[in-house]
């Protein structure tokens, strides 16, 4: 379980392609210094664990289905990524409840540059949409943030210069992609209501979207 409160920009050293896998190596001076074999890490908010920790590096397994649904199938060595520990039991929760568990990709489509933040506008995958509500939760990258806006194909959220500096998404530019990890209340009040609203003929039965009243 994470928090999405980025604590270290790290580095790509070194991407091996296994059988339908990838192992990655990452440097880390800052999540590897308690790091040790089994321990969690999220990785551009992808939570991989730990195989081998090694002079401020540690060494991760990716397997396909991570490969698929994330960015992590494009990183190489010298790319620099967001790093955060799993949480601690008792510590303060600064973001949201945050699983690691990438649910797509969505692409940088726009930045607007303020005097005092930047507005992103990202894609959003048509299948997540539903689970994006104005003010509410998403994780992208790893780094937990506030939706400003939200359509069915895009969402906004605004960035504060802590975040543009100590994070990846400062260097984000259009036409790149980001993980993207929605809130996993939503998923279960989805799946809890979902059987009811279909005896009730409010959404389609094959895909799941509501109809019109």
């Amino acid at each position: 379980m994470f928090t999405g409160i980025v604590e270290e920009l790290g580095e790509v050293v070194q991407v091996t392609d296994l059988p339908d896998a990838a192992r990655l190596t990452v440097a880390g001076e800052l999540v590897t210094s308690d790091a040790k074999h089994g321990d969690s890490i999220a990785v551009n908010g992808v939570c991989l664990t730990v195989v081998e920790v090694a002079d401020g590096s540690f060494t991760a397994d990716v397997m396909r289905e991570t490969l698929v649904r994330s960015s992590l199938a494009k990183v190489a060595p010298g790319d620099r990524v967001n790093l955060e520990r799993a949480a601690a039991v008792g510590q303060r929760l600064g973001g949201h409840i945050v699983q690691g568990h990438v649910d797509g990709t969505g692409t940088v489509l726009a930045r607007e540059t303020t005097p005092h933040w930047e507005i992103v506008h990202i894609g959003l995958p048509r299948s997540l949409a539903r689970y994006v509500v104005e003010k509410g939760s998403i994780t992208v990258d790893g780094v937990s943030l506030t939706v400003v806006s939200v359509t069915d194909d895009e969402f906004t959220v605004s960035l504060i210069p802590t975040t543009l500096e100590l994070t990846t998404l400062g260097r984000r530019g259009p036409g790149d992609p980001v993980n993207l990890e929605v809130d996993v209340l939503a998923k279960y009040v989805e799946r809890l209501a979902l059987p009811h609203l279909r005896n009730a003929g409010l959404v389609d039965s094959a895909e799941g979207e509501v109809t019109s009243s």
